[in-house]
């Protein structure tokens, strides 16, 4: 059969149809924005102290001082978890004695907060940590809730893959995840098209974020959001599986690595923005589900790929879609598109099976496969920790998260452009470094310098979005056809699991307010220096076969020329120029 790209070359590449497509596509994500960050808001643990009951007898004096200080931060601070033992201090209280003075404080027998916590409201007015009190021996509760999501996000990249695919035979994987985390899956065949599956994957993550305003448990709340994860990650998929399969070779790129991408970092940057005008988490679910709704009219806009209708036999259905296309662009179709020959003739070529055990047949392939797999979890635990620690960050958490939301812009431009022209090892390694580097720096600001210790934290952000955003073309680059998808799948399935336990990083700075950055940007350098190791990809066809594979550095005595690094043939590269 004719190639598909040939046979629609007609209608051009950037047309009024192709614009559509790719705006409305891209805007669909925003909703993913919301969702994929929401919880830095929703589960936002505020300044807290044990509650000391109107009745507990004690004068002003002891009320004031039931509450033991402890270090933190470098200074004390009421503790968040104990109490001085009430019956202790209404004794002390009857006696007429005094504390400070007449009671050394020291020696009182503490006990924790049994009759609860008081909350303050200067930044959060409720979220979920304030409604089931997710703290003190409960406060592992938090960065669970968040790494269950997470979960979900995991689950529903394979239960979209299995909805997308009639058999056993993907085309090819595309996962692109920044805020980072996106996926492509070019799929053969699937069951039920991919228009139908975007808007189910959007009614799941919109309708249950709604039901999650009705939960009356932080158990009921938490299960209700891995099945969001389910539904925003499922909706990202067939998000750039429409796309890439309706749009052109020479916008596919621009698509998969700026509008996507862009778009999601546009909800991410709308998110705070609804925080901080909606402080209750209930109704700022509801906010946040609002413009899911506005989708819905564009099921009348967005069309079915016809690349799909094409691999079902259903040839018609494409091609009235090819025609209105070409009536959009204003550009007259040929009077045949398919003729009856390429019809008959439609059967998909069977590709040849890969397993796991692939990734490791030779010393070559396993170290490339490990290195990757170290690469792809340690960014995305990177991304993602940073992403979610906002709150603790110096300074106003709305102002926090709005900025690490716009950094994310100027990121996946300068990814873009590096992909376009330097090669992929140094450009990865750099913006590693770059990332690693300044987190790293982050325990040497004073802490009266507020401003420049979130200005270092921005710089880091926007060295790991930018490595995140190109990691995912290097890695299809270095792996041969016959396991490339086994390859990204296995190296994204690596980037979910470091997403999960990223919030625990976050979690670390309720002990050491430095430690989260010192892990993180240890990790972050060192799988800069392991990006040095890898072979480099810029400019070379992409592998067909083991034997073609380019050879990690410390395995490589020689260059090898055998048809693989010729400069004069042209690449067959990811990357096309506009």
């Amino acid at each position: 059969m004719r190639d598909y790209d040939a046979a629609t070359a007609f209608l051009g590449e950037w047309g009024r149809f192709q614009r559509l497509v790719f705006f409305l596509l891209s805007a669909s994500i925003i909703p993913n924005g919301f969702n994929g960050m929401s919880v830095v808001f929703l589960a936002g643990t505020p300044e807290h102290r044990c509650v000391v009951p109107r009745g507990a007898n004690l004068s002003g004096e002891w009320r004031n001082a039931s509450i033991p200080l402890e270090l933190r931060g470098g200074q004390e601070a009421p503790s968040r978890c104990r109490r001085y033992r009430l019956a202790a201090l209404a004794n002390f209280s009857a006696l007429g004695l005094r504390p400070g003075s007449d009671v050394e404080l020291e020696a009182v027998e503490q006990e924790p907060c049994l009759d609860g916590w008081e909350y303050s409201r200067d930044v959060y007015r409720s979220t979920i940590v304030t409604e089931w009190n997710l703290v003190c021996e409960d406060d592992w509760k938090a960065p669970l809730t968040t790494s269950l999501f997470f979960v979900g996000v995991l689950i529903g990249s394979f239960i979209s893959g299995q909805l997308s695919d009639r058999y056993e035979n993907p085309y090819v994987n595309l996962f692109c995840l920044s805020r980072t985390t996106c996926h492509v899956i070019l799929m053969q065949r699937n069951r039920f098209g991919r228009k139908s599956i975007l808007f189910l994957t959007m009614a799941v993550q919109t309708g249950f974020s709604f039901l999650q305003i009705f939960s009356t448990s932080w158990e009921m709340f938490t299960v209700l959001f891995l099945i969001v994860g389910m539904g925003q990650i499922s909706n990202y998929v067939v998000a750039f599986i429409l796309g890439t399969e309706i749009l052109g070779k020479s916008v596919r790129i621009l698509f998969s690595t700026l509008g996507v991408c862009i778009f999601f970092a546009i909800g991410y940057m709308l998110l705070p923005l609804f925080a901080y005008f909606i402080r209750d988490w209930r109704m700022l679910l509801l906010a946040l589900t609002v413009p899911g709704l506005f989708c819905i009219p564009l099921w009348w806009i967005i069309p079915e790929s016809p690349r799909w209708l094409i691999s079902q036999g259903r040839y018609k259905e494409a091609e009235a879609i090819i025609r209105k296309a070409a009536k959009i662009n204003g550009i007259p179709a040929p009077s045949v598109l398919f003729g009856t020959a390429e019809m008959q003739d439609s059967k998909p070529q069977q590709q040849q099976k890969a397993i796991l055990l692939d990734l490791f047949r030779t010393r070559n392939i396993a170290t490339i496969t490990i290195m990757s797999l170290l690469l792809w979890f340690f960014t995305s635990v990177g991304y993602f920790g940073l992403s979610l620690s906002t709150p603790d960050w110096h300074g106003n958490a709305y102002v926090n998260c709005f900025l690490s939301a716009v950094i994310e812009v100027p990121a996946y431009v300068i990814a873009w452009l590096l992909l376009r022209s330097l090669p992929r090892r140094y450009s990865l390694s750099g913006t590693f470094f770059l990332g690693g580097s300044v987190v790293l720096f982050i325990q040497l600001v004073p802490a009266e310098l507020n401003i420049l210790s979130v200005g270092l934290v921005m710089l880091g952000k926007f060295g790991i979005t930018a490595a995140f955003s190109m990691l995912y073309v290097y890695n299809v680059e270095l792996y041969p056809t016959v396991v490339r998808n086994m390859a990204v799948g296995a190296t994204s399935t690596a980037s979910r699991l470091g997403s999960i336990i990223a919030p625990y990083f976050v979690y670390l700075g309720a002990y050491n307010r430095f430690l989260p950055y010192i892990l993180m940007g240890s990790l972050t350098v060192l799988i800069g220096i392991i990006t040095l190791f890898l072979p480099e990809s810029y400019g070379n066809p992409l592998p067909e076969s083991f034997e073609q594979m380019l050879k990690v550095k410390c395995f490589r005595n020689r260059q090898q020329t055998t048809g693989i690094r010729s400069s004069k043939e042209s690449p067959k590269s990811l990357i096309t120029p506009l």
